[in-house]
């Protein structure tokens, strides 16, 4: 049976959790990369895969990794000093994701460099907050760089629908880790490609594990303003047919940190999971508030809040969380090589990036050395990464998307 209360006492409950959320919110604003690994060790949660699915929610086995192309390559490779690019949130309340991005791609970067002295590449990072409007007035500083043939990025979906049209008429391949916002392949770029799959995969997979394997019944869906939670939250609602209650659905805003009125709502439908489109800066204090009101059921986030500091901000609140991601967990040797490198855990979205950069320096490697060429490289590319099989359509999705499911333990 769901727990109930009344309106007065979620009141009284959200009155306590305030103070609690605002010192929340100061740890979001960091920005610090060490913050998401100190965030981890402090809150004694983890983040740990449970399966691997499909879209119909089923579950997949894990390829195996022996294959996976490596930055290094063979060690001989020779060309003059090339730069590819690095675009996204660095500093702001969800930089932990774009950190996680930049620091895998570096790793990459630094591998290759001490494999092959002859073919030395520069990785430069361009801050854009996470913000469209910042990111348009990033692009340009970009593009404009003769030297950077390459970029990965930019990391979020309103911020890569702002600028993908200026990366492609620059003809700059764009190769993102983690923007999953289905309609940025209708652009009709030539230059765009996801390194995952989109939120039309990630919301049917997501929500059939809801709702077959877990046997969920009724789900409130609530979403945030931005182009990733929207999208996702269509998709998941679609996706979850009768199950999704129109009664509690919700929206909220980027920057909220109070959620008496949507929270009401939820309490009020007395739902068994509670799915949030977002990222983990409103994810964590939205998931906190609910608990404190007396909801014991299941929340659940996709890879917006899929980072530790979602764990430490929530605290004992993310317990039992259930969070997806188009990406997947860090191999052993991945992680090792990681945390050896950036004294934190490899966090979501940092094995794409890794991925992503060895092809683009694969490509440069095998003298792919300006834009046209590196892109016409990319486009025709196939091969295993630590993550997947890469191979792109002519839009720029992966022919081939699954999803991963995570629990907080």
């Amino acid at each position: 049976m769901h727990r109930r209360v009344t309106t007065g006492a979620l009141a009284v409950a959200l009155a306590g959790v305030l103070a609690v959320s605002a010192c929340s919110d100061k740890s979001s604003d960091s920005g610090s990369g060490g913050a998401s690994g100190s965030a981890a060790a402090s809150s004694g949660l983890t983040i740990a895969p449970l399966a691997q699915i499909d879209t119909q929610g089923n579950e997949v086995p894990v390829a195996s990794e022996a294959d996976a192309l490596t930055p290094a390559g063979d060690g001989n490779a020779d060309c003059l000093e090339t730069t590819i690019a690095m675009a996204g949130a660095l500093t702001g309340a969800d930089a932990a994701l774009g950190i996680n991005i930049k620091n895998g791609a570096q790793l990459a970067v630094d591998q290759h460099n001490e494999a092959n002295p002859n073919c030395q590449i520069v990785l430069r990072t361009f801050d854009t907050e996470g913000d469209p409007q910042k990111a348009t007035q990033v692009a340009p500083q970009i593009v404009n760089d003769d030297s950077i043939v390459g970029l990965i990025g930019p990391a979020f979906s309103g911020e890569t629908k702002a600028t993908g049209g200026i990366f492609n008429q620059a003809g700059l391949v764009s190769v993102t880790a983690s923007a999953t916002n289905p309609t940025l392949t209708d652009n009709g770029w030539k230059t765009f490609f996801r390194g995952l799959a989109n939120d039309d995969v990630q919301g049917p997979a997501v929500a059939k594990y809801l709702t077959g394997t877990m046997g969920k019944k009724k789900v409130c869906v609530i979403k945030d303003d931005t182009d990733y939670g929207v999208g996702l939250a269509q998709a998941m609602t679609e996706s979850l047919g009768p199950a999704a209650d129109a009664n509690c659905s919700g929206d909220v805003k980027k920057g909220d940190r109070e959620f008496s009125a949507i929270i009401s709502k939820v309490t009020a439908a007395d739902p068994d999971a509670v799915f949030y489109s977002g990222y983990y800066a409103e994810a964590a204090p939205l998931a906190q508030q609910l608990k404190t009101a007396g909801f014991q059921e299941t929340f659940v986030s996709g890879d917006g809040a899929n980072d530790p500091q979602f764990t430490a901000q929530a605290g004992d609140s993310a317990k039992g969380a259930i969070l997806s991601c188009p990406c997947g967990p860090a191999p052993d040797q991945f992680k090792s090589e990681y945390e050896a490198a950036f004294n934190q855990a490899p966090g979501v979205y940092s094995v794409e990036a890794y991925d992503l950069a060895s092809i683009l320096m694969k490509g440069i490697a095998e003298g792919n050395r300006t834009r046209p060429e590196l892109l016409s490289y990319v486009s025709d590319y196939q091969g295993p990464g630590l993550a997947r099989q890469y191979e792109w359509s002519p839009t720029g999705e992966l022919t081939s998307s699954l999803i991963w499911v995570y629990e907080v333990k």
